[in-house]
């Protein structure tokens, strides 16, 4: 193959990259709602928490979005659910599904992420006064801690309503797991009828 040839190769390749880079991290994404599954398709880095009994913290906020998305869209919202890649969207609720995890098992439990905005308070507060009459367990203050600050997301997402990060439990609490593994559904139709509610007022 002549060098020319191979040169020729190598540029359409690095455009290929650059659509695809742009297509994914470059392009607007417009929508009514963003549902984020934690950590999902990510293979390195913050890869979301193992229980020791082998549950996949990915796996769980995968099958919460998944349902909170298909009820949405039953109900005619525009709906964009994404992983851990986010593009640059223009949204007015955004919601990130998240199970907690700690190194000492049942030291955490349920909290709400936010960027501190008057919207994304609003939200908190009633997440919070609807979640926390169903999940038995703990709960801590509202998670805007200087790590979170820094959420990626944050970056990335417009909500005009507030984008909340929603940690669900503790997926390292044995006696947390048992009690959400059966209500996995009720815990989506909960997040997806919070968000129907929100976005008519």
């Amino acid at each position: 193959m002549s060098e020319r040839r191979v040169l020729s190769l190598i540029a359409w390749g690095i455009f290929a990259l650059l659509v695809y880079a742009f297509w994914n991290y470059g392009r607007v994404v417009n929508t009514t709602v963003l549902i984020q599954a934690g950590h999902v398709g990510r293979t390195k880095g913050n890869t979301g928490s193992i229980s020791s009994n082998g549950l996949v913290e990915a796996k769980w906020n995968e099958r919460v979005a998944i349902r909170v998305e298909d009820i949405l869209k039953k109900k005619g919202i525009k709906v964009t659910r994404v992983g851990a890649k986010i593009p640059i969207v223009n949204a007015v609720i955004a919601v990130a599904i998240h199970f907690d995890g700690s190194a000492h098992e049942c030291a955490t439990g349920a909290s709400i992420g936010h960027d501190d905005s008057v919207d994304a308070r609003h939200l908190a507060k009633e997440w919070r006064e609807k979640y926390s009459k169903f999940f038995p367990f703990h709960w801590h203050k509202d998670n805007f801690t200087p790590n979170l600050k820094h959420y990626y997301g944050f970056s990335r997402v417009s909500a005009s309503r507030g984008f909340l990060v929603l940690e669900l439990g503790e997926i390292t609490c044995k006696e947390q797991t048992d009690w959400l593994e059966p209500r996995l559904g009720e815990v989506a139709n909960m997040i997806a009828n919070f968000i129907i509610k929100e976005l008519k007022k």
